[in-house]
Order: structure tokens, then C-alpha cells, then sequence
């Protein structure tokens, strides 16, 4: 009898401090369905950009979001980098218009690091200049939204830059 009370005790101080010790597991991500969410990210800046509807490119960012951009200082916070978007925006005579695709993705947890690829086209539809963008999301309320990025080109520098 002793012994069956000795092994129900140590069964239930295993049990106990096992259930104590076990970190809580989060469910590994589905990359494919991560891909498709920050893809539409994507496609919805694009099609805000082609609107010139600044509130709906600016979507896209945090509250807190930095932007880096070629040759211009970081725009900070979504109010700033909406500005930045919308004096773009009213300057365009062109007609240009940008895809964005993206190309690697890294997750973990509530947090995407972007790699993508951005092509410029003009009225015509012919492609004028491309590059490439990393863009960095935090995952808040079920929803990704943009907290750094930056863009490069692929067109070499002009002279005098």
C-alpha cells in the first residue's frame, strides 16, 4: 500500500510540475496564407497609389512606421509618410503606375519581414524603371501593418548623385 501511495505521489508531482514547466505553444504559421495577406497588402498600396488616394496607400503603415525612401530623409509616423505619399501623388503628370511582388518572406510569431520586388510602368504600360523594397510588419488586432521599409532601384545612378 505504501508503495502505491509513494508512486501516486510522484505521479502527481510529475504531472503538476510538467504542467507548470510546459511553455505555451503557439501554432506554426501557414507561410502560404502569410504570403497571400502581405501580397494583398501589396496590391491594395498599388491600387491606392493608381487612385492617387493617399489614405488608402497610407493604410498600409502603422501608426509608428518609419519609411525609408531614395534620396530623401525617413518620412516618421503614418501622418508624415502620408504626406510624403500624397505631395507624390499631386506632382505625378505622368501617369505612372507601380505593381509590387513579393519575393522571400521570414516569419515568426506576429512578425513578417518582407522582401519584394516593385516594377514602374507608364500610361502605356510599358515598364519604365524597377527595384526592390523590404518591408517590415507587425501583426496587431488580426491585422499586418507595414512598421519599417525601404526601396532601392535597379537603374543606375545619374550623374551628379
Amino acid at each position: 500500500m505504501k508503495k502505491f501511495q509513494l508512486l501516486s505521489l510522484l505521479a502527481i508531482t510529475v504531472l503538476t510540475f510538467s504542467a507548470c514547466s510546459t511553455a505555451e505553444k503557439t501554432a506554426p504559421l501557414d507561410m502560404a496564407t502569410v504570403k497571400a495577406e502581405i501580397q494583398a497588402l501589396e496590391d491594395a498600396y498599388a491600387v491606392g497609389e493608381k487612385a492617387k488616394d493617399a489614405d488608402a496607400v497610407a493604410a498600409y503603415y502603422s501608426e509608428n512606421a518609419i519609411s525609408y525612401s531614395r534620396n530623401e530623409e525617413p518620412a516618421k509616423g503614418r501622418a508624415a509618410i502620408k504626406a510624403k505619399i500624397a505631395a507624390r501623388l499631386a506632382n505625378d503628370t505622368l501617369g505612372n503606375y507601380n505593381t509590387y511582388k513579393v519575393v522571400d518572406l521570414f516569419a515568426e510569431g506576429n512578425s513578417v519581414l518582407e522582401i519584394g520586388s516593385w516594377t514602374e510602368f507608364n500610361a502605356d504600360g510599358v515598364e519604365t524603371e524597377n527595384g526592390y523594397y523590404m518591408s517590415y510588419f507587425e501583426k496587431t488586432d488580426g491585422k499586418y501593418e507595414c512598421v519599417r521599409d525601404m526601396s532601392v532601384t535597379t537603374m543606375p545612378a545619374k550623374d551628379g548623385m
